[in-house]
């Protein structure tokens, strides 16, 4: 798989992502579902907390990719959600901390909303990933 970002202006590579991208060779593809901070038993974790409920969502989604077979190299778009944009932009560095590593600027979409579906919950990201 080929990745080649699109980027006609730069201040987005400042924050960490690609206005867009093109895939060519890519085989196989994976769409995961929101991944919030709960545990494995769907229970909430990190009440209040958006810091800790940004990295267990972040650890959710690589758990659900490493068993599709991928990691978060393979990642080609991100939808965000937050229930309070400006505190989880205050811990995007988390974000560039785990795709940093893997040279990667994946699309995303941050979106400010009301609430999510599990009460309590302040952070929900997903993702399109490709191999």
């Amino acid at each position: 798989m080929e990745r080649n970002a699109v980027n006609p202006w730069d201040w987005s590579i400042k924050l960490g992502y690609n206005q867009a991208e093109f895939i060519d060779g890519a085989t196989r593809q994976v769409i995961v579902a929101g991944q919030t901070s709960v545990d494995e038993n769907g229970t909430p974790q990190h009440n209040g907390d958006m810091r800790g409920q940004i990295a267990l969502a972040l650890d959710n989604l690589e758990c659900v990719l490493v068993e599709a077979g991928m990691t978060l190299a393979n990642v080609t778009r991100l939808g965000v959600y937050a229930t309070d944009v400006d505190e989880a932009l205050k811990n995007f560095d988390l974000m560039g901390m785990r795709f940093g590593p893997h040279q990667v600027r994946p699309p995303m979409t941050l979106l400010g909303v009301q609430r999510l579906a599990i009460p309590g919950l302040m952070f929900e990201i997903e993702a399109t990933a490709m191999a």
